[in-house]
C-alpha cells in the first residue's frame, strides 16, 4: 500500500554541499486570485502574479521547503480580500514553514487594477486599467511594505501653447487689417477652416510611483490613483462623446506642463503624505516635436526605494 510519508525528502534530511546563507529563495509568478476593497466598499477582484521568497539562515540546510510556500499562500490570499492583517499573517506563516531555517520572507503581488471611470461631461461610463505592484516584507521582525504605480495622463507644453499663440495673434491680424473688428466676422473666421492656424503640441506622459509605506498604514489603492489623477488634472479618458472631447480640451489649456511642472505637483503631494517614509517616482513626457521623451527622476532618500524591488 502507498505511503506518502516513505517518499524521499531531500531538503530535510541531506545537508549543504557547500554551506552558505543564502538571502533570498522561492518562487515567482505563482497564479492568485484576490479582491480589493473599493471606495464605495464593494470588492474588486483581481488576477495576480505572486513572488514568494524566504531566507535560508542556516548554512548547512539543503534548501528551503517551497511547496510549503504555495500551500501557505493558497491558503491565506486566495479568494480573500487582501488588506494589512492578511498580509502580515503570511508573512508569519512563510517563516514558520521553513522551521527554524528562515528568519525573513517577503512576497511581491503584480497585477492590474480595473477601475471605473465616467466620462468628464456625458456622464458616459468606461473602464481603465493600471498596473501595480505591492510588495511586503518581514525582516528581522519588522514589518515594511513598498507600492508601485503608473498612472497616465495627458500634458500640453506650454512652450507650444505659446507660439502657437503668436501664430494666432499674428493671423488675426493680417485676416483683420482695420482698426476694428466686427464680432460676427471674427467668430465666423475663427470657427472656419482658415482659422486653424496652429494647435499645441500634446504628449502621452506617465508618472511611476514607488513608495515605501509606514507599517501602521496600508494605502488604500484605488483612493490613491484617483488622487494623483486628480493632483495632474488631465487623466487619460475611457469611453467618451464631442463634448467630453472638448473639456478635455479645455482642462489640457488650462493645465499647461512641462514636465517639471508635472514632477512637482506630484512631489508636493508624497512630501505631505505623512505614511510614506520614503519615495522615488519619475515623470515621463513621450514627446510628440522629438523622437525623444522628456523625463523627471526624483527621491526622497538615496537608494531606500529602489530597495522595494
Amino acid at each position: 500500500m502507498f505511503n506518502p510519508e516513505l517518499l524521499p525528502d531531500i531538503t530535510s534530511y541531506h545537508s549543504a554541499n557547500e554551506p552558505l546563507t543564502l538571502q533570498w529563495v522561492g518562487m515567482e509568478d505563482i497564479a492568485v486570485p484576490f479582491s480589493l476593497a473599493l471606495p464605495d466598499g464593494k470588492l474588486l477582484p483581481v488576477a495576480a502574479k505572486a513572488d514568494l521568497l524566504v531566507s535560508l539562515d542556516r548554512a548547512d540546510a539543503k534548501g528551503i521547503h517551497m511547496s510549503r510556500l504555495h500551500l501557505i499562500l493558497n491558503e491565506q490570499l486566495a479568494n480573500r480580500k487582501l488588506d494589512k492583517t492578511c498580509l502580515s499573517q503570511l508573512l508569519e506563516r512563510m517563516i514558520s514553514s521553513q522551521q527554524g531555517i528562515s528568519r525573513n520572507a517577503k512576497i511581491k503581488l503584480k497585477f492590474d487594477v480595473t477601475l471605473e471611470k465616467g466620462s468628464l461631461l456625458s456622464n458616459e461610463i468606461g473602464y481603465q486599467s493600471y498596473p501595480v505592484i505591492l510588495t511586503a516584507q518581514q525582516t528581522h521582525n519588522e514589518v515594511s511594505y513598498g507600492l508601485e504605480l503608473a498612472i497616465p495622463y495627458s500634458s500640453t507644453c506650454p512652450c507650444s501653447a505659446s507660439l502657437s499663440q503668436q501664430l494666432y495673434g499674428a493671423a488675426i491680424d493680417a485676416q483683420f487689417s482695420g482698426a476694428t473688428i466686427d464680432k460676427q466676422d471674427l467668430l465666423q473666421w475663427v470657427q472656419s477652416k482658415a482659422g486653424s492656424v496652429a494647435t499645441p503640441h500634446s504628449q502621452r506622459s506617465y508618472a511611476y510611483l514607488k513608495l515605501a509605506l509606514s507599517d501602521q498604514y496600508l494605502l488604500d489603492i484605488p483612493e490613491l490613483i484617483f488622487k494623483f489623477e486628480s493632483l495632474i488634472a488631465t487623466p487619460v479618458q475611457t469611453a467618451v462623446k464631442r463634448e467630453d472631447e472638448q473639456e478635455f480640451a479645455r482642462l489640457n489649456a488650462e493645465n499647461l506642463m512641462f514636465c517639471e511642472d508635472a514632477a512637482r505637483r506630484i512631489k508636493g503631494e508624497l512630501e505631505r503624505m505623512q505614511y510614506v517614509d520614503d519615495y522615488w517616482f519619475k515623470v515621463e513626457h513621450q514627446e510628440s516635436l522629438h523622437a525623444h521623451n522628456a523625463v523627471v527622476i526624483d527621491q526622497k532618500h538615496q537608494g531606500l526605494a529602489y530597495s522595494l524591488s
